[in-house]
């Protein structure tokens, strides 16, 4: 019953957003994903809307309807959203919100419209997840966290490369473990820094996560199909073994890719 808590699905010809980093030139639907899920025994698996997407969920959200009982889906919404649009992406199997605030300027949280839109994301017992360099963490989450939400944070928090397990943003993401309400993804490591850099990262931090963590508050994602790493040797298999590299322990690798993310994403 293992849970992948992060993919994508997309196709060619969707609406792109205005403000994109990159936009992919294949089709990755729903049975794709699918597929590879069931080859690699993993039950479950959570669909996060890509940046490139913007706020128009509405392919996403076809594949959660398609398929209700195998998939969670974590929006990307404008700060104004009504009501009846939240409710309907929570109709659809939505959980969650992310900010993908990668390479753009931070919002103030606690400006409105931003309080009144996290007040309905805690009043529905939603996730906010977040996706931003580890030096933006303390002004994203802390805020976050004042506003009563569970907060989930990207691909190990993604530090600078140069800095790795030193970056002071990485070291407050270990802080924010007490707070209880702070869930980290052991995803993208690939993302945090060429050349295997990413990967060292990433087995340097796992000790740490484990310790301040516990695997009762990480979560596996396989950031499949990988976007803008495509030409790489990353693939599904590759990050099922990493995880498996780093959490070696069976029970606790249960915790983590069963219990944890069976809970958090209302399996």
């Amino acid at each position: 019953m293992a849970v992948d808590t992060h993919a994508h699905v997309f196709r060619r010809g969707l609406k792109l957003a205005a403000t994109r980093r990159y936009a992919p030139d294949y089709d990755v639907e729903i049975e794709d994903y699918l597929r590879q899920l069931d080859a690699h025994a993993v039950t479950r698996g959570v669909l996060v809307q890509p940046s490139f997407l913007g706020t128009d969920n509405s392919f996403m959200l076809k594949a959660l309807r398609q398929h209700p009982g195998r998939l969670r889906g974590i929006a990307m919404v404008a700060p104004d959203i009504a009501v009846p649009e939240l409710r309907e992406l929570a109709a659809n199997r939505a959980i969650g919100i992310r900010l993908n605030l990668v390479g753009l300027p931070l919002p103030d949280l606690r400006t409105e419209p931003w309080p009144a839109l996290l007040r309905r994301v805690a009043d529905q017992g939603w996730q906010v997840e977040v996706h931003c360099d580890a030096r933006d963490l303390a002004g994203l989450v802390g805020p976050l966290l004042e506003a009563g939400v569970d907060v989930v944070v990207d691909h190990f928090g993604r530090p600078d490369p140069e800095l790795g397990i030193s970056d002071p943003g990485f070291r407050y993401l270990l802080s924010a473990a007490s707070s209880h309400r702070v869930w980290v993804k052991l995803s993208g490591a690939y993302r945090n820094g060429s050349g295997g850099r990413g990967e060292a990262i990433a087995r340097a931090a796992m000790p740490l996560l484990r310790d301040a963590f516990g695997p009762e508050r990480l979560l596996w994602g396989s950031d499949w199909p990988h976007t803008q790493f495509e030409g790489s040797s990353i693939t599904y298999a590759s990050t099922v073994s990493q995880i498996e590299a780093w959490l070696p322990d069976p029970q606790e690798r249960s915790i983590l890719l069963v219990d944890t993310p069976t809970k958090l994403f209302g399996f």
